[in-house]
């Protein structure tokens, strides 16, 4: 399927504005992928950089026929979402060594909840900690020991700093490893309904407090589709991630299955300079995930995220090019807060398999390279994962959506336009969540009062 001349001439836009930004940033990559930690790095540097490993993991480093893997990780036990992450650099390293390489955990990065800290002073560092992040990631990656590495990273502005901070090395190939989703609790509209009770009067703070934790009330994200879950949608559209992988839930099989498959699937990249994370990573992606961001009515904080992103690797977007592609994007999901549905739903719907297939075939994204070593469209012919004899197989994608009133085909959708738009007026521009207000919400009339000057 061609790709829409609206949405090509967008990328061309894009491109072209970008233009020297962008040669700078590929000029830079050609300068680094010159380097070999072998033949650059001192004796010293390397007897440092394997002074903590075993004598055979050491001996492991020195050969020239083998490669050592970074992981930097978000993982803390505040964030529901991380705690899984305990676990990963340990399966992670057995893969590689099961391989006959090598891996270290390179650094690990803060990380905040939005959720924990909503109210509270602690918000004042949110939007801060992505650039931090950012910065813990370049230093972790800065010691050059890597062949390629592995992020792992789910939430707010966590993903959105692991990425730029990612793009500082993007020489380097780099897969993203979700974590997955809590199982589904209270459903939306009883928390909703407690939460007004209480507002109110009719319920105590216990009960509160119980329809809260029944709701947040497991290792996972938040089930809701917040920007956390928007991240992992947006990195699967630019082609950073294992397709499929976002919505499959922590503690389970085919979750740690799918963590060794990006093991092996990033030893499958080095080498080939055409799927560097840098390079991956271009005007077209940046694209992708902007229509996956449209048509799932993503979260409003990647207006701000994904112009901080582009800007890292050399791309100029802007408020217009989000607009433009929300005007040719029709809205294909509903989740909370779009509609009652969760994460969990959109998954058993037909999860992204089913989202992007739809997209590629009204020509509404670019067929560009994946992490998975193939191109997009070829990746999206196929659906949900699921567990493999020995490694994860990905069945072909499904005819049609399991539950369309959460999920649905490009020639039904919800809406004929995506899920955010900017409003521009004469005391200034902003965005809206249109894809969240009831469509009689959309226009309102009534009387204005006028003011001379502001």
């Amino acid at each position: 399927m061609a790709v829409n001349s609206q949405l090509e001439a967008i990328t061309q836009r894009i491109r072209e504005r970008s233009q020297t930004s962008r040669q700078v940033y590929l000029e830079r990559l050609e300068h680094e992928e010159q380097f070999a930690r072998l033949t650059h790095l001192s004796c010293g540097n390397i007897a440092h950089g394997v002074a903590g490993c075993s004598q055979a993991e050491q001996q492991r480093f020195l050969k020239a026929d083998a490669r050592n893997y970074g992981i930097v990780s978000a993982y803390n036990d505040v964030l529901s979402a991380h705690e899984p992450y305990q676990h990963f650099p340990e399966l992670i390293k057995k893969t590689f060594l099961e391989m006959g390489h090598g891996c270290q955990f390179a650094g690990g990065v803060p990380a905040m909840c939005d959720g924990v800290t909503q109210g509270q002073i602690g918000m004042e560092l949110s939007l801060f900690s992505r650039d931090l992040i950012a910065q813990a990631t370049a230093i972790a990656l800065s010691h050059r020991t890597f062949d390629a590495a592995l992020m792992l990273g789910i939430c707010d502005k966590i993903v959105p700093g692991l990425i730029i901070g990612s793009l500082h090395f993007g020489q380097l190939p780099i897969i993203f490893v979700p974590g997955g989703p809590m199982p589904s609790g209270l459903p939306n509209k009883d928390k909703v309904a407690i939460r007004q009770a209480y507002a109110t009067g009719k319920v105590g703070k216990d009960e509160l407090m119980k329809a809260e934790l029944d709701s947040y009330h497991s290792p996972g994200t938040c089930t809701f589709y917040g920007t956390a879950n928007t991240n992992q949608m947006v990195v699967e559209a630019m082609g950073l991630q294992l397709p499929g992988s976002s919505f499959v839930p922590p503690y389970t099989e085919l979750r740690d299955d799918l963590t060794r498959e990006a093991a092996y699937r990033l030893h499958g990249l080095v080498g080939k300079k055409e799927f560097a994370f840098g390079r991956l990573l271009d005007e077209r992606a940046i694209v992708n995930g902007l229509v996956a961001l449209m048509a799932s009515g993503g979260s409003t904080n990647h207006t701000i995220h994904m112009i901080a992103i582009a800007r890292a690797a050399g791309i100029i977007i802007n408020w217009s090019d989000f607009n433009d592609i929300s005007r040719i994007t029709p809205l294909l999901a509903k989740i909370y807060p779009n509609g009652p549905a969760d994460i969990n739903s959109f998954f058993k719907a037909g999860n992204t398999g089913f989202l992007f297939g739809q997209l590629l075939s009204a020509g509404l994204m670019h067929d560009i390279p994946t992490v998975m070593g193939e191109s997009f469209g070829a990746t999206y012919t196929k659906a949900t994962p699921r567990e493999g004899s020995i490694r994860v197989e990905w069945p072909p994608v499904l005819p049609q959506s399991e539950d369309v009133d959460v999920l649905r085909a490009i020639d039904e959708p919800f809406d004929i336009e995506g899920g955010l738009h900017a409003l521009a007026g004469n005391i200034g521009r902003g965005i809206v969540k249109n894809s969240a207000i009831a469509k009689e919400l959309h226009y309102i009339e009534g009387p204005a009062r006028c003011f001379n000057d502001i």
